[in-house]
């Protein structure tokens, strides 16, 4: 009996002290390459199993753990384990430079950088295609009063697809524009669902589809489907000649992997104004005219750069 106990408790330890090597190894793996689901993946699934083996460790250790928790030490090491807990999840500034030499920038390596001078945002939705959007700020860019501002990707018929970055996380009047386009797929989605739960068909919006992967990374690369990456800035206040407030301003550009090109420039498309079509309520874009002054001044250049490469096989 003792020497069944004995070989029960040799088993666990060693599977924990095992299992403890395999989360310590697949974390630093985690922490200095990209971003790989299977890596993350037996990162997580052996940390389920490392909790059920530490499960039984301290049910083959119950009488020592006991005494421990009657140490004086018990509330140093809470305190200290708590400390950590909130300095972590609150990131520091020491904290996000450390985290920033990390490779594992998640599965769409999606950064936003913004300083004094520029705008970048980087779109890496595989390592054979980086999307990297570089936007100067012009002469009226107020640093201290940032304008608001929301990126995001079209399809051919005009329909939201995904919003790349926006300074407001739910659409708001300073971006109309952005906000109707918004508003309008996160209608259709819940249309879509509503109907795929009806009579088990999939819709989507029109002339596209929901999934940005089907643009950015068509699965049948010889027929892709051209979409637009679209900019709309504002900055609320800017009293401009016949304007109280200037309205926000939209740029875009075409992207079409038939054709692909490294540089494109973005460019003013218009400004957008409310109208009705066909009895609803809806937001155009219409030409700048001279009536503006400071609000073309918000960005000076706007250049989309794509590198594209052959996928590797296991992508």
């Amino acid at each position: 009996m003792k020497r069944g106990a004995s070989i029960r408790r040799r088993a666990v330890t060693l599977s924990v002290a095992l299992s403890f090597v395999v989360l310590s190894v697949s974390g630093v793996v985690a922490f200095v390459r990209p971003f790989s689901l299977q890596i993350v993946g037996l990162h997580a699934l052996m940390g389920f199993v490392f909790i059920l083996l530490i499960g039984f460790h301290i049910a083959n250790n119950i009488r020592p753990l006991k005494a421990y928790l009657r140490s004086p030490v018990l509330g140093l090491c809470l305190a200290t384990v708590a400390a950590l807990t909130v300095l972590f999840l609150l990131q520091p500034a020491p904290v996000k430079s450390i985290l920033r030499l990390s490779g594992n920038l998640g599965p769409a390596l999606d950064r936003f950088e913004m300083d004094q001078d520029q705008l970048e945002y980087r779109y890496t939705p595989a390592t054979h295609y980086k999307m990297a959007l570089t936007v100067k700020m012009g002469t009226a860019y107020d640093v201290e009063h940032p304008s608001q501002v929301a990126i995001w990707l079209e399809n051919q018929g005009a329909y939201h697809i995904k919003t790349l970055h926006s300074t407001s996380e739910q659409p708001t009047e300073t971006l109309p524009y952005w906000s109707f386009k918004r508003r309008g797929w996160e209608q259709a989605k819940r249309e879509a669902e509503a109907l795929d739960e009806v009579d088990g068909t999939s819709a989507a919006t029109p002339n596209g589809s929901f999934d940005p992967a089907d643009y950015v990374l068509p699965a049948d690369s010889e027929n892709p489907m051209p979409y637009k990456l679209l900019i709309e800035i504002n900055q609320p206040g800017d009293a401009h000649g016949g304007y109280d407030d200037q309205p926000s301003l939209v740029y875009a550009v075409e992207i079409d992997n038939a054709l692909p090109r490294t540089f494109q420039v973005l460019d003013l498309v218009g400004y957008p104004q409310r109208e009705k079509i066909e009895g609803k309520q809806a937001w155009a874009l219409y030409y700048v005219d001279e009536g503006f002054g400071s609000a073309l001044e918000l960005i000076d250049s706007a250049l989309l750069t794509i590198e594209r490469s052959q996928p590797q096989a296991s992508e």
